[in-house]
């Protein structure tokens, strides 16, 4: 059917406006690392990347003091045509970092990937592993005052999970403040100090990981 007949008999449908996250208030201080949990769909990566500056809110504010912030999650901040080296530059100075930073924390970053020759392939031959190796290894050795992680200490072999799970053990002695989205339970009770719950884009709760993780475990059980 043409979108003319469509028009005429009524047959097009009005858009129907969904708000990802509404109304979801809460302050991170600096050097906390906090986990956000909630169903698929409840506005947690929606959350992240309104942090991170991707997104803008249509009401209220959000207010990182100036400091520099970092998203790190699969499927996003590298151009698939350039090679992981090339994406490092790029992504380390949309970060903040000058060249000659980045230069000098390049062979730390290629040698925290294990990606060996694959660092100068195209990024879109990259396997979701290999994606998520560079995109850890990069927010990781740079440093940024805010690191958002989108599920990605989830994918991977076990061997970076465990050299990814290290390396934020190591960040949790430093003043680097963590936001942290996962799935993995057990990961949110190991490194977070508290952590936010949403629901359908709607602020469930806020408080000390063993409590709001056994609330919201339970609530899954329903």
């Amino acid at each position: 059917m043409s979108l003319a007949k469509s028009i005429r008999r009524g047959g097009v449908p009005r858009s129907t406006i969904v708000r990802a996250v509404n109304d979801v208030s809460f302050e991170v201080k600096q050097g906390e690392i906090v986990g956000i949990v909630g169903r698929n769909g409840s506005g947690k990566t929606t959350l992240l990347r309104s942090i991170a500056g991707i997104f803008q809110p249509d009401e209220g504010n959000i207010d990182t003091h100036g400091n520099r912030v970092s998203l790190m999650a699969i499927g996003i901040g590298f151009n698939g045509n350039n090679t992981g080296r090339e994406n490092i530059l790029k992504s380390g100075m949309l970060l903040g970092c000058s060249y000659d930073y980045v230069k000098e924390r390049m062979d730390e970053i290629i040698e925290f990937s294990e990606l060996g020759d694959f660092i100068d392939r195209p990024v879109r031959t990259y396997s979701s592993g290999m994606y998520s190796k560079l995109s850890f290894s990069v927010t990781a050795i740079l440093d940024t005052d805010i690191m958002l992680v989108d599920e990605v200490l989830s994918v991977g072999d076990e061997h970076f999970r465990q050299k990814s799970f290290a390396k934020m053990e190591e960040l949790m002695c430093s003043d680097r403040t963590v936001l942290i989205v996962s799935h993995a339970t057990n990961t949110l009770d190991k490194f977070c100090d508290r952590v936010l719950w949403i629901n359908d884009g709607q602020f469930m709760k806020i408080g000390p990981t063993s409590e709001v993780l056994e609330e919201y475990n339970l609530s899954q059980q329903l």
